[in-house]
């Protein structure tokens, strides 16, 4: 005969906290995979995809992050590959004082910068696949003739 009393709940416990938001957020400012985050929560993956589902402010989160994350990489390139300056301080000790000089820091194109961009960005135009086709005459097969033919 069954107990009575307390009765166990059936199905996955959800345990989900408002406060997940902002961590997958930046979790996923990280480069955190799915799998990660789920390893961090302590959840199943399966617990993480319901999550997406029943708390779309977390869902968001996760997108938001890994945009974020993305737009900030793909900036950089961009920087990178045309080259940039920025504001600088460097520090010097003369005599015992402590000098502080301004300088502006500058970087030069990088070439390898700029084809990774292209080469992603306009694959079509710009693209290290080259298609070739081997053909016999007018098109037809290649015929393979042996030195005592």
């Amino acid at each position: 005969m069954a107990k009575l009393g307390k009765t166990r709940r059936v199905g996955r416990p959800r345990g989900y906290k408002d406060e997940y938001r902002d961590q997958a957020y930046r979790l996923c400012l990280l480069g955190y995979t799915d799998a990660e985050l789920a390893k961090f929560f302590g959840i199943a993956e399966s617990t993480l995809y319901a999550w997406k589902l029943d708390y779309p402010e977390f869902s968001e989160g996760i997108k938001s992050g890994r945009e974020d994350a993305d737009s900030r990489v793909a900036k950089s390139m961009f920087e990178r590959a045309i080259g940039y300056s920025h504001p600088e301080e460097k520090v010097f000790c003369n005599n015992g004082q402590v000098v502080v000089h301004k300088t502006i820091k500058h970087y030069p194109p990088d070439t390898q910068a700029g084809i990774f961009l292209l080469t992603n960005r306009q694959s079509s135009r710009f693209r290290d696949k080259k298609d070739l086709e081997h053909t016999g005459a007018a098109g037809g097969p290649i015929q393979i003739r042996w030195a005592d033919e």
